[in-house]
């Protein structure tokens, strides 16, 4: 600091001066201050004799030289240089803020948008319009799978379109083919009502061509039934390969908690590995069908999967403890819309095991089911590959 150095040059001018002169010290005090030059401090302002009296506006540093007090009167000199420091950093700021919010715009609020209008044309039922691709790594999967969902919904409802002018005229079809036999019958049985008949043997072909021609009507009636349900289902399959252990893993996994939360011990005994031949998608519906069975209709005790081979097919099996249903039942198990007597109270209609059959041929398999004691399992047959 210049004050100080100002007070140490001070102290040595004194000791110089009285060296040389020996009058009174006021005097040489006086002298000294007289001769000082200033000029080649930039920040001091006056050096004088400290008065504590005296008011000073300025900054000032008080030292004493050989029993004197001296006031040393300086000015801060302010740099600018940190001010632009701070500037500049502030700056920087402001612009790191501002590309971050143009990011957040861009790559957060942006899609947002687009999924809240999505939803809302789904809502509508416009399904017509594409969703533009999004490369965002937050949402552009997401936003991906929306519309793989869009497309989709669009493409069922083109089937059920074209699945209710099937129906229309299936139904037109065959209320027209039905007309011919149901007038037949009405002809023998107005016959017969009015005794036209003389002989019997006329009337026996009278009753002969009624039962003809209601089983011909037997016959447009399951065509209708067969037809509506297959169109109903939509039973897609989707032939393949892949590994058992996979599909097994994914039902583990699924299951292990949630049973585990109703207190239901959950059994998967090992089971060798093999490749066979499936669609694996429909496969895990088909298992998960039969595990939701047997934690409906079992009593909550165990539920268990066991595996074995046989020739060129891989069985597995799922049993559950508790089963009260009649033997003379398990023939019927696989109809459609057939519920068995231990279905009381639990709600379902009756199509899951149909659903399981009908995939597992359709996959190349087969399904059966068995009652042993107090227990209850369902074998599917895998083809290997």
């Amino acid at each position: 600091m210049e004050a100080a150095r100002v007070a140490m040059h001070l102290q040595e001018e004194m000791k110089l001066r009285k060296l040389s002169d020996l009058s009174g010290d006021m005097a040489l005090h006086e002298e000294m201050l007289a001769d000082l030059d200033l000029s080649e401090y930039r920040t001091l302002i006056r050096v004088s004799k400290f008065d504590p009296e005296a008011i000073c506006n300025n900054d000032y540093l008080v030292e004493e030289i050989d029993g004197q007090l001296y006031r040393i009167e300086y000015r801060t000199e302010s740099s600018s240089q940190p001010l632009l420091y701070i500037n500049a950093v502030l700056f920087f700021m402001l612009f790191l803020t501002g590309i971050v919010l143009l990011y957040i715009e861009r790559k957060v609020l942006k899609p947002f948008h687009d999924m809240s209008n999505l939803s809302y044309e789904l809502a509508k039922g416009n399904l017509s319009v594409p969703v533009k691709e999004e490369k965002s790594k937050l949402f552009g999967k997401f936003l991906w799978g929306m519309d793989m969902l869009r497309e989709k919904l669009e493409d069922n409802r083109e089937k059920e379109l074209e699945f209710q002018k099937d129906r229309k005229t299936l139904i037109l079809s065959l209320s027209h083919d039905i007309k011919t036999p149901l007038s037949a019958i009405e002809l023998y049985s107005k016959a017969l009502s009015e005794d036209l008949y003389d002989t019997m043997e006329k009337k026996d072909e009278a009753l002969q061509g009624i039962a003809r021609n209601v089983k011909e009507i037997k016959k447009y009636v399951e065509e209708i039934v067969t037809a509506s349900r297959e169109d109903f289902l939509n039973l897609e399959v989707i032939q393949g390969e892949c590994y058992l252990s996979e599909v097994l893993k994914t039902i583990e996994v699924y299951y292990q908690d949630k049973l585990l939360v109703v207190h239901t011990e959950f059994v998967v005994e090992p089971i060798a590995d093999c490749l066979i031949k499936t669609d694996k998608n429909r496969l895990i519906e088909v298992l998960q069908n039969l595990m939701e069975n047997a934690i409906k209709y079992g009593d909550g005790k165990e539920i268990r999967i066991s595996g074995s081979d046989e020739e060129d097919c891989k069985l597995l099996c799922i049993e559950n403890t508790g089963c009260n249903l009649k033997e003379e039942e398990l023939p019927n198990l696989f109809d459609s819309f057939y519920r068995g007597s231990n279905s009381h109270g639990i709600k379902g209609n009756g199509l899951g095991l149909y659903i399981c059959q009908t995939l597992m041929r359709k996959m190349d398999g087969d399904i059966f089911a068995k009652k042993s004691n107090d227990s209850f399992a369902v074998t599917i047959v895998l083809q290997k590959a």
